[in-house]
């Protein structure tokens, strides 16, 4: 969005003051910090002394004193600088209740993320921040609320969709037994994964969100509509994220999306990547959503893993995320978050582009991604019998056995 101000003014020259601003400011004083401020808001003529304080972060009362000053050169006093340290004291020190107070407004609709227990973040506006503390007998302004804020560690965010469902009262202690097995798995140096489906996407020149690098005036002209009629298929990428390795695996499946094709693709994993990295393996941790093709009430799941066991000899255990937080699921944020970005402005036209696409997925931090098509086939409604299920060798934790459990070769 292009916003002007007097004469088409562009936010980019807004961002050169700020630059040129923050480059002077240790060769700077107090006065020199307004003369400065001062004689660029006369630049921009009409609407300046906003215009620069919005860039720079200088009072609007300061640019219009430094203003005064050039215009009445004669009334400057070059040896008045202020002491380091003087003039008005924050409002913050002469009022020892206003942090308590903000704090309290706040502190009803604070929430946390289970990855990240600093970050915090409130729904109310400073300026209604304000107003409240002013009627509670404060004096302040919107302004001073977002200073405080910042300092407190809160900032402003629009709604992001992260509830899924109710939340758990065991939610913070299934994250921390996860953790906890992660941690022990991986000293172990047994493999430990995060897996989960990827949004499916359909195959076909359709819009792809997001931007990229094209001539100027030269856009990829897609399908207006995404009609199924006119894709190639639907493809449910499964992904299998190795947490120790930072390494990803995708099977792109072209058929449903079940538990068989869940287990599969972890068996692709495993010989693929997984045995390799982990030659002398005896135990296999999975950590993985609550529901889906890898759900934790899946009778198929469990069985599929249990052929699994038996094949590789792999003592597989399990744990489910609780209800509600499937995002947290590190393969979210780790690997597919950066599958979407490398494809982002590139239409999805074959399989063959969202293979390579997915392959070339690459962070700063050393992601490697491998991935493969698979053409199978995997019927939906497979029926699992309770006889099937007793033959399955499944040990569950005390702790929340229907999440956490451990699938065991039969021949052990």
């Amino acid at each position: 969005m292009e916003l002007c101000y007097n004469g088409g003014m562009e936010y980019d020259r807004a961002a050169d003051f700020k630059k040129i601003f923050i480059m002077l400011i240790p060769f700077l004083n107090e006065q020199r910090r307004r003369l400065f401020a001062g004689a660029m808001a006369k630049i921009v003529g009409f609407g300046g002394i906003s215009f620069v304080s919005a860039a720079t972060g200088v009072s609007r009362r300061a640019i219009a004193r430094g203003i005064e000053e050039l215009d009445n050169p004669g009334a400057f006093d070059s040896d008045r600088i202020r002491k380091q340290g003087a003039g008005r004291k924050k409002t913050v020190n002469t009022d020892p209740t206003l942090m308590q107070d903000l704090e309290s407004l706040i502190e009803p609709v604070t929430r946390g993320d289970p990855e990240s227990p600093l970050l915090r973040w409130t729904c109310k506006s400073v300026k209604r921040l304000s107003k409240e503390l002013n009627q509670m007998g404060h004096q302040t302004s919107h302004r001073m609320v977002a200073e405080l804020l910042h300092e407190m560690g809160y900032s402003l965010q629009s709604n992001r969709k992260t509830i899924e469902g109710s939340n758990h009262p065991d939610r913070d202690a299934q994250f921390e037994f996860i953790n906890q097995q992660s941690k022990e798995f991986i000293v172990g140096e047994q493999p430990v994964i995060s897996v989960d489906t990827k949004k499916k996407e359909l195959a076909g020149n359709f819009k792809n969100q997001g931007k990229e690098l094209r001539p100027k005036g030269d856009p990829e002209h897609v399908m207006v509509y995404d009609f199924l009629g006119h894709a190639v298929g639907r493809v449910s990428p499964y992904g299998v994220y190795d947490i120790a390795n930072n390494l990803g695996w995708v099977n792109v499946g072209i058929d449903n999306d079940t538990a068989e094709f869940a287990v599969e693709s972890i068996r692709r994993w495993w010989n693929n990547m997984g045995h390799e990295r982990y030659p002398y393996a005896s135990n296999l941790l999975i950590t993985a959503d609550g529901g889906g093709s890898n759900g934790s009430r899946v009778r198929l799941w469990k069985i599929k893993l249990q052929e699994f066991a038996d094949e590789t000899g792999l003592s597989i255990s399990v744990s489910h995320f609780p209800p509600g937080t499937s995002k947290w699921n590190k393969i979210e944020h780790r690997l597919f978050s950066f599958i979407s970005q490398n494809w982002r402005g590139k239409p999805l036209i074959s399989h063959e582009v969202i293979v390579n696409l997915i392959a070339a997925t690459t962070t700063k931090k050393g992601l490697r991604v491998d991935c493969t098509l698979d053409t199978n086939s995997y019927p939906k409604g497979t029926k699992v019998s309770d006889d099937q299920m007793q033959s399955i060798n499944i040990e569950r934790n005390s702790f929340h056995g229907e999440w956490n459990y451990t699938i065991k070769p039969r021949s052990q």
